[in-house]
């Protein structure tokens, strides 16, 4: 999906959710520790001339990363806002009573029928995964309707689809550099203005590639 269609507010972010899901698709177990002397928990951003543009100025948490290959979640590529009632009722959650609206995120080009939310380690279920001891991510529905009652954690961003790397795939395309990484930051997760990230994580790069 090329990043102009992604980039192309509600009508984008009503595809994207349509027939949305909240499971645990490519996903590790909660329970299963990172391997070791992996990037798991970097931010990998992207190369001004990456050349993909799905990956256009992406700067990505990555969940996962190792001999299997690589998960990540883009944190700058904004949808737009949606209701939070009828979000919960795409994915099969009640939303009786819920009132707000919450901005959603492209999160990769990779099965974009199924959500993920990425989050501060305040909030645990049984489908938290806890990716670096600063910022955990959980993939089903409890969540959600945690979040719409305010009763979730305190930073959270929502997001539908994922980057995915086959084994070495992430590893040569660094290589070639198209891509760096940078210490995880929740700030430049949760906080920073989305249209400012990109430019925030280049300005943290200490080694030039």
């Amino acid at each position: 999906m090329p990043l102009v269609r992604l980039r192309r507010g509600l009508l984008a972010l009503a595809a994207v959710c349509a027939s949305a899901s909240f499971s645990r698709a490519a996903l590790p177990s909660p329970d299963a520790p990172p391997a070791p002397a992996t990037l798991t928990g970097k931010l990998l951003v992207a190369e001004p001339d990456i050349g993909d543009p799905r990956f256009a100025h992406a700067v990505i948490l990555l969940v996962r990363q190792g001999a299997d290959g690589a998960l990540g979640i883009i944190i700058n590529h904004p949808l737009g806002e949606q209701s939070w009632a009828s979000l919960l009722d795409e994915v099969g959650v009640d939303p009786d009573g819920v009132t707000g609206s919450v901005r959603v995120f492209a999160g990769g080009p990779v099965q974009p029928e199924n959500g993920f939310v990425l989050h501060s380690t305040d909030y645990h279920n049984s489908a938290t995964i806890d990716i670096d001891g600063k910022v955990a991510m959980t993939s089903n529905p409890d969540i959600l309707r945690a979040l719409a009652k305010h009763a979730g954690p305190k930073k959270s961003l929502v997001a539908f689809g994922y980057a995915g790397w086959a084994p070495g795939q992430l590893e040569h395309e660094m290589m070639l550099h198209g891509w760096f990484t940078i210490p995880d930051d929740p700030k430049l997760v949760f906080d920073d203005d989305r249209d400012k990230v990109w430019d925030d994580a280049v300005a943290r790069r200490t080694i030039p590639l």
